[in-house]
Order: structure tokens, then sequence, then C-alpha cells
């Protein structure tokens, strides 16, 4: 709230009326004789006869005469405190909608899209890992979904001025210790794209990993990207020179190595698919898992001279094959879940393409933390199990640097955060207020995110701890929050 001048206001909180320069000084009063008990002043003083209109009436000097305004009385009301909206507790009535409490956030930031993008990976990038001061900037590849097969495009996005939430001056959660002032500034983000025209949507898409000690490469060198297509086809593409063109102005990309696919996998035939990922290994050394609705799995690895599809596929699902993750510690051994409700992990250098071993998976909107254990249990069980989200779950993700801490997507527009390392106090146990018959909120949720409709995918950044990028039908949505 602003500040006023004590000398401009009256005692009843209202301000001054402000006399023209021209007006007549008041004059000294002279004192006549008078008797014991006259009052010096009474011919000064008014009767209620004699109060007048100022607006009818003006001195001997034309100036006119100030109105007194009544006092504004203050209301001992207290305001309505807004209300939290927590979801499976609360609806929302017909004319309500969901706004964010700004001071949660450390950043957000919402984006619209020509097309809206099923799926996006981030991409790294050279302005260091362990980023935090603000603005930021982020660079996301995305395919789209698009009215006709024939309007859809594999985008790169370079989202910049990224500022601080700005927060109110007197919360105590605000940085008062940055020396830059734009820090706090809560401005429109700058979104720029280059795009690739793309036969049919794109269903899934995934950039070639960089490890944080490499450098990002140099415009002479490839930057994979690979698209699952609707067709059934599987693309992979050099993004390098959209990046380029991005960054440096008047940069124009040779379109004969950026809108041609440097590699078309046709192992899956028309069978479309969802699944895919890229192992973690050298850039001269390249892996990429593709699965399909077919429950078939096949790999592609690259040569010297390119890229070479297997043949053979990988065959222990029954049912589509919904994600592939490459293992982080073992570089033959992957996981993968199916609609059949199972996981199943596989070692590529076992014969005949069969998994080595399987889990049976728990409801679709259960949350379920699975610690895999070699003695072979013959019923194993999760080691954490969470039930909050109201519709499918459509993506999870770990976070980079934080073990016990994972990101979750769901087809009820919330993206909640979760730490496993949270437990419930001793003292707390038993002192549960929320309403019988209503669900009770685990300790390890520690942030939901809403306002998106649809959300289909989430990722931590790498290189900005912390932060979180979703897409959903109506956008884009990059935040970081108090919690994490």
């Amino acid at each position: 709230m602003a500040k006023r001048p004590a000398n401009e206001t009256d005692v009843n909180g209202q301000p001054f009326q402000k006399v023209p320069a021209s007006g007549k000084k008041r004059e000294a009063v002279v004192e006549d004789e008078m008797g014991e008990f006259e009052d010096a002043w009474e011919d000064d003083l008014e009767s209620d006869e004699e109060v007048v209109d100022a607006n009818d009436e003006k001195d001997e000097d034309g100036m006119d005469v100030d109105e007194v305004l009544p006092a504004i009385e203050e209301s001992d009301e207290v305001p309505q405190a807004p209300r939290v909206f927590i979801p499976g507790r609360h609806t929302l009535e017909k004319d309500e909608i969901l706004e964010p409490d700004e001071s949660v956030y450390i950043m957000l930031h919402k984006m619209g899209v020509a097309w809206p993008c099923l799926s996006f990976d981030v991409l790294r990038d050279n302005l260091g890992d362990e980023r935090q001061r603000l603005p930021a900037t982020v660079y996301v590849v995305a395919g789209t979904q698009a009215d006709v097969a024939k309007n859809n495009e594999v985008v790169v996005y370079k989202m910049s001025s990224l500022h601080r939430t700005q927060k109110d001056g007197n919360d105590s959660d605000s940085d008062n210790d940055d020396d830059d002032n734009d820090d706090d500034l809560d401005e429109d983000a700058v979104i720029e794209s280059r795009s690739i025209p793309h036969v049919g949507g794109v269903n899934r898409v995934r950039a070639q990993p960089l490890p944080s000690s490499s450098p990002y490469p140099p415009v002479s060198q490839p930057y994979h990207v690979a698209t699952w297509a609707e067709t059934g086809k599987v693309h992979i593409w050099d993004v390098r020179p959209l990046i380029e063109s991005l960054d440096v102005p008047g940069y124009i990309p040779d379109k004969s190595r950026s809108h041609a696919p440097v590699f078309t996998i046709n192992s899956h035939g028309r069978a479309e698919g969802f699944a895919m990922d890229w192992a973690s290994s050298s850039p001269s050394s390249l892996r990429l898992l593709t699965g399909d609705v077919h429950s078939k799995i096949y790999l592609t690895t690259s040569t010297p001279s390119g890229f070479n599809a297997l043949s053979q596929p990988f065959t222990s699902h029954t049912s589509s094959i919904e994600d592939i993750q490459w293992s982080p510690s073992e570089p033959t051994v992957f996981g993968s879940c199916s609609a059949d409700c199972s996981i199943q992990i596989w070692d590529v250098r076992t014969k005949g393409r069969k998994s080595v071993a399987g889990i049976v998976a728990a409801h679709e909107s259960d949350v379920n933390v699975i610690s895999w254990n070699k003695s072979n249990t013959p019923d194993p069980s999760p080691v954490a199990s969470f039930t909050w989200h109201k519709a499918p779950i459509t993506s999870i993700e770990w976070h980079p640097t934080e073990d016990s801490i994972f990101a979750a997507s769901g087809a009820d527009d919330q993206v909640t955060l979760w730490d496993l390392a949270v437990e419930q106090d001793d003292d707390e146990t038993g002192m549960d207020d929320t309403p019988s018959g209503e669900e009770t909120v685990p300790p390890q949720l520690l942030f939901v995110h809403q306002g998106q409709r649809d959300v289909k995918e989430i990722h931590w950044h790498p290189q900005i701890p912390g932060a979180v990028i979703s897409t959903a039908l109506d956008g884009f949505n990059v935040f970081k929050t108090i919690s994490v």
C-alpha cells in the first residue's frame, strides 16, 4: 500500500484541500475592549443559519470556499480469505475458476501454442548447470497434434524472460537479498520457435541425452531428436541448426539438413506407438528403444555410417507398450510398462528377446513406487503406494538430483510433487483433522499444481534445480515452487 505524507492528511483520514495562491490571508484579530464576560471571538462564530452551500457562495476575492467532506468510516468487516482448493475434497461451482496462489511459486509462466503438444523433451543448453538466477531461459522440442496430418510439425521452442513471480513486499518469503531488481519483475515470458514439417501427429518425442560434463555440440555436429508418428514410423531428426537459428540473428539453417529425417525406422509397420527412450551413452554410440501398440519393442543402434534398426523385436507383453526406460546404472537393462498391467525388466544380451522378470502393476490412477530386488520375490509388492489422482496418470519422472523426489501428472488436470523421504511424525499420528469421509492428504505430497486442461507430460529441467515443465491441451506451464 502506498504511503501518504502525514502533513497532507487530516485527523479523519481525508486529504486537506490546497488553498489557491491568490487566496487572501486571514487578517489578524484586533482585541477590542470588552466586559468581564465577553468573548473576543464571538463575532467570528457563525450560527447554523449563517452556513451556506460552498457551491453558491464565494468570498470577496472570488476564492472558492472549501467544502468540508464527512469522514469515511472504516469497515470492521474482515475481507474473506481465499479458499484453498483440494482435489477430491472440494468441487468447483458453475461460475468458479481456479486462481494460483503466487506466494508459493518462485516462478510461474503459462504459454499458449498454435497446436497442442502431446509430448515434449527438454534440450540441454550452454547456459550452465545448477542455475538459480532468474530470469531463466529454457529450450524444449515438441511435436504437435494438428487438425489434419499435413499441418503437424516438430517444433523447437526457446522460452526466455522467465522472471521471478512478483510477491507482496510484506511477504516474508520474498527475496530481499537480490541485488538485481529485475529478478522480482513478473513480466510476460518470450517464446520463439523454429519448426520442421512432420507428416502425421507426434505421439512421443525424445531428445538424444547429453552428459552434463560434455559441451553443447557445435552447429557442425548433430543433436538428434526422435519422434513417434501416428503413421507408425519413427523419425530421427537433427535439430542443432534450429537451435542455432534461435540464438544467432541472421543464421539461416540448411533445410536439406534440418527438414529431412536423418533416419526412419519402419520396423513397426503401420502400428503406431508411444514408448520411446534413448540410452545414456556416448554420442558416437547411440541406442534407441521404441514400443508399439501391438506389444512389440525394437532396438535401433548407431554406427559410424548411420543408424541400424534391428529386425528381431522384444516380445513378452500382451498389449500396448506404454513406456520404456533404460536403466541409469546397467547399460544393457531396460524396463517397460504395458496396458496389460505389467512391468517387464529386460536385458538386451538375453537370447530370444524375452524379459528376465515381470511385475503386475496396480490401478492406473495409483502412484506406486516399486523397489526391484534381484533376490526373486515370488510376489513383489511396492514399497510405497499413494492413492491421490482421480484419473489415469499420464506421466511420471524422478527428480534429476534428489533421489526421493518425483513428479506425476494425471488426466485429472493435476501435476503433483512427492518426496518419499517425508514421514509423518509420531506426534501427528491420530491428530488428522480431516473431516470424516474425506480423503486424507498424504504427508509425502509436497505440492499440487493445477490450472491446465488435460495434462499429458511433465519433465524436470536438468540444469535448473526444481524447475518443472508441463504440456497440456492449452499449452505449456513452466514453474518452480517453494517446496522443491
